[in-house]
């Protein structure tokens, strides 16, 4: 087999806008607008030194489009590093997502202003990024005092952001759409940790995968670590048709390498037991090539090159989140010294018992990463940082105002679980609401059928899309697919959202029946199949 690419950390690498403005660097002044038409565009800096760009058309019809951007490194990455190096702190004011023209120019067309904050601090910044958004909404409504409603949406982590800003100050939105919305820290991050860790544990005992130092030698520490993990991950697939082992191999990997326990095959273990997608940007986990692999490569290979994929995303997400929030807590959260892995792969195990390589395979894996073997051992958190981590942002995952979900079945940093919790807990919600309102009919004998305010786009991934070479080795540099890749959605997807934001603000209802159908149809690879459910993340189960 030719060598699969490794996967670029879109996730993290392609963040940032193109500028549409300049902010100007005075701090919580009234902003600095050019009076251009038809457009007129405005800058400034809020109190906590958050530059922001407004655009505002000159057919203002009262309503603003807040869009909060997803997760920025806070430290500039050395070019020297695969995949992710030369990249630069940047707290560029980012409107609409990506900088999307299709997104402003629906926006403009119908006389919809469009905001967003570059934010004070970049890293995980719920806590900052909500203060930031509630004052940039009043200096907007300070300098356009016509402003009505304002709708707010945000990918990744400022999904984050938004659906907690639509929790703590519902009066301020009329609408939201958190996309590709992260989960809350501890469970985000136990994923990713849960991978770097039996990476560590297994293929090289050198990482240092968390309890960084404070300060600049931690950053040096998370850099070297970076390089690790791309190294280790790049001799995983350079070995995957052989199973060999990286040479990095802890003694633990070594012994299971003895054994004859292909690499691969731990390699997935790894990623079921975090919960990362075996689907990924080339691997549909269902097609193999013509001729004798046509059967095998689905069933035994497909599912380790799609961890080897995502979990490369995983593994990078967890070394610089980490090295992040340690950073604002005090020391290491990360803890996994009671978490059961065989419990996380009860199910998993029937399913991908072929390319797991059996259940005596999957025993000695298991085995070589329990608590009770001394050459894996277990990270111990720091118990103050854990409560300092504890005391930052959380989202409940109520909804408060017409909200509207979007998220790819096969993101591998912001799994679609994140956001089937929130779908989960909404019909809670909203069943205690419809009891409410049968036992206020008791006594009124007027009975009001609450509103739905949550709508759930499934972004599918194809019914097959691995595609392969004459040779028959799959091919890897094509796009990836749809459903795939972390907040990977096209112009129409997004113009959807923005459209379907625009309608729930007018009217206070979301789109439903043959309407949104047929817009969702129009829009490809979306579902509102109220049949879809994604798994929770893992660490949720822990508790269970």
């Amino acid at each position: 087999m030719k060598k699969v690419r490794l996967l670029s950390l879109l996730s993290v690498t392609a963040l940032v806008t193109t500028v549409l403005v300049t902010a100007p660097t005075v701090a919580n002044a009234a902003p600095a607008c050019d009076g251009k038409s038809p457009i007129q565009s405005c800058v400034g800096v809020t109190s906590d030194g958050a530059p922001y760009a407004m655009q505002v058309p000159a057919n203002f019809n009262g309503t603003v489009a807040l869009y909060s951007h997803g997760y920025r490194y806070n430290v500039d990455i050395p070019a020297g590093i695969p995949l992710i190096g030369g990249y630069k702190i940047t707290n560029t004011p980012e409107p609409v997502p990506g900088g999307n023209a299709a997104v402003a120019q629906y926006f403009f067309s119908q006389g919809i202003a469009i905001v967003g904050s570059g934010f004070a601090r970049q890293g995980w910044n719920p806590d900052s990024a909500i203060k930031t958004n509630v004052e940039l909404i009043g200096t907007f409504k300070a300098q356009f005092p016509t402003t009505t409603k304002v709708i707010a949406w945000g990918s990744s982590l400022g999904g984050v952001i938004t659906q907690g800003l639509a929790e703590k100050y519902p009066e301020l939105v009329s609408a939201v759409a958190p996309m590709c919305m992260a989960d809350n820290l501890a469970p985000q991050l136990t994923m990713a940790g849960d991978f770097l860790w039996g990476v560590k544990v297994l293929f090289d005992p050198t990482i240092k995968g968390g309890n960084y130092s404070p300060g600049a030698a931690g950053v040096a520490e998370s850099y070297g670590d970076l390089v690790k993990v791309f190294t280790v991950m790049g001799k995983l697939q350079a070995a995957l048709a052989t199973g060999a082992w990286p040479d990095t191999s802890s003694a633990t990997g070594k012994a299971l390498a003895a054994a004859g326990v292909p690499s691969r095959s731990a390699l997935l273990l790894l990623g079921l037991m975090a919960g990362i997608p075996t689907q990924s940007a080339h691997f549909d986990s269902v097609s193999g090539p013509e001729g004798a692999l046509k059967l095998t490569f689905p069933l035994a290979l497909s599912p380790a090159l799609a961890i080897l994929e995502n979990g490369t995303n995983a593994a990078a997400l967890a070394v610089l989140a980490t090295q992040d929030v340690e950073n604002q807590v005090g020391g290491a959260f990360f803890d996994n010294t009671k978490t059961d892995y065989s419990a996380r792969v009860d199910g998993e195990r029937v399913i991908f018992n072929a390319a797991l390589s059996g259940n005596t395979v999957i025993d000695a894996l298991l085995g070589a990463l329990s608590a009770a073997n001394p050459g894996a051992p277990r990270a111990v958190a720091n118990p103050a940082a854990v409560a300092k981590m504890q005391a930052l942002h959380t989202n409940t995952g109520k909804i408060n105002v017409p909200t509207i979900l979007m998220v790819g079945m096969a993101d591998p940093i912001t799994p679609a679980g994140a956001s089937q919790r929130v779908v989960d807990l909404y019909a809670d919600q909203y069943a205690a609401e419809k009891a409410a309102a049968i036992k206020a009919y008791q006594t009124s004998r007027s009975y009001k059928t609450p509103t739905n305010k949550l709508l759930m786009l499934w972004n599918t991934t194809p019914s097959s899309y691995t595609k392969f070479d004459a040779a028959g080795s799959p091919i890897t540099s094509v796009p990836a697919a749809q459903g795939t890749n972390h907040c990977n959605f096209t112009s129409a997807q997004l113009v959807l959202v923005a459209k379907s934001l625009v309608a729930a603000s007018s009217t206070g209802k979301l789109p439903s029946g043959g309407a949104l159908n047929t817009a969702v149809r129009k829009a490809g690879n979306l579902s509102v199949d109220k049949g879809i459910r994604a798994p929770w993340l893992k660490s949720y189960g822990d508790n269970s």
